[in-house]
């Protein structure tokens, strides 16, 4: 063989041990594996989510269609849809209010048509309606309270602040001067940690907990959830916000401890430091609009997923999936090329998988869900 051909053979051997010896490190997961898809229709899947009830494991998902869908992963097929939305649905997730408060399985879902609405799974009904002024972009329940509080984001600029248990408006949060695309609840914090978890002062209580929101007008804010402040605004992004997410607190100050994560249309994907205000790294690889940001899960307990990990990764509408070291700047650590077909990485999620394997879920632009594990 010529030497070229040589050196080529030599990169792709020392490129595969190299990604096993980052894997045997625990620095990325294996998810080369394909393990199933689902075909919304031919439209982009713009959120997915997963829970596990009744001994079984479910992924619901919202799109262009003005649907939402429910899915049975053991038997590959859907199970329920809702069709009562009169716009695309932006944001799906199952309440974990409803799973705790009645043990009764209930999706929420934010749309174009300015509603938020909850859907009962094993009825097939409606259940609640809130309304914004503005699409819905983002939903995010609370981690404190059993999620009895849901935030959502708008493009009437606003953040606001339900009380699900009574369907009542408590808080408008105001301070963006553009659409809010993108909302996250954070764990208790652990520079104002003062708090009991479950207390009743201020508003709602939440002692030690905060929102962050990401906009089309370039900034993320926080806002503290006692007393309705904002506490600070970061900038730095040239563009969209379209996905950001709190760190996990889970090991103390290693790792993502107290940091957000955040990705653009800029086509950068970011991490901020909370307790200083300033933006920590820049990973820039991505050739096309960043969509959405995930902590990578490499650690799982008896009760879920750990998101207290050094890795994150993000999806794009360049076809790809990236995954980081947030302890360097340097390239990316591994990429997941997506099938041709897929038009864009809208939305990624972290499965809990049988024999505690960790799965990947994406819904693309195609309206294909895909799982690899």
């Amino acid at each position: 063989i010529s030497l070229s051909e040589e050196k080529k053979e030599i990169a792709v051997i020392i490129s595969y041990w190299a990604r096993m010896a980052r894997i045997k490190l625990g620095w990325i997961p294996e998810f080369d594996k394909f393990i199933t898809d689902y075909t919304v229709h031919n439209i982009f899947v713009y959120s997915i989510d997963y829970s596990a009830f009744d001994g079984n494991q479910f992924i619901c998902n919202g799109s262009d269609s003005r649907m939402v869908h429910v899915w049975d992963m053991k038997n590959k097929e859907k199970i329920q849809s809702f069709n009562k939305h009169l716009g695309s649905v932006f944001c799906v997730q199952f309440s974990p209010y409803h799973h705790y408060s009645c043990r009764c399985n209930i999706i929420c879902s934010s749309s174009n048509d300015k509603t938020i609405r909850f859907w009962d799974i094993k009825k097939g009904r409606q259940l609640q309606v809130f309304e914004h002024t503005g699409a819905v972009y983002a939903i995010d329940f609370s981690p404190f309270n059993s999620g009895r509080y849901l935030c959502s984001g708008s493009s009437d600029k606003t953040i606001q602040l339900w009380d699900v248990a009574t369907s009542k408006l408590l808080h408008v949060f105001n301070g963006h001067t553009d659409f809010v695309r993108c909302v996250d609840i954070s764990p208790l914090q652990s520079n104002n940690n003062n708090g009991n978890k479950s207390n009743n002062i201020g508003v709602i209580g939440g002692n030690g907990y905060t929102i962050c929101s990401g906009s089309r007008d370039k900034t993320i804010r926080t806002w503290d959830i006692e007393t309705t402040k904002q506490l600070t605004v970061f900038k730095g992004h040239a563009d969209w916000i379209k996905s950001i997410k709190y760190g996990s607190n889970e090991l103390g100050n290693i790792g993502c401890a107290n940091t957000i994560l955040s990705g653009s249309d800029d086509k950068s994907v970011r991490l901020w430091d909370i307790r200083y205000g300033k933006q920590i790294q820049v990973f820039n690889g991505h050739k096309d609009y960043v969509n959405a940001v995930e902590y990578a899960p490499l650690v799982i307990n008896n009760i879920g997923i750990s998101d207290g990990s050094n890795v994150i990764c993000s999806g794009s509408n360049d076809n790809t999936i990236r995954f980081w070291d947030i302890r360097s700047n340097r390239q990316e650590l591994y990429i997941i090329n997506a099938d041709d077909q897929d038009r864009g990485i809208i939305c990624l999620k972290f499965l809990k998988l049988k024999n505690n394997r960790i799965g990947l879920c994406y819904g693309c632009g195609s309206g294909y869900i895909r799982i690899r594990g």
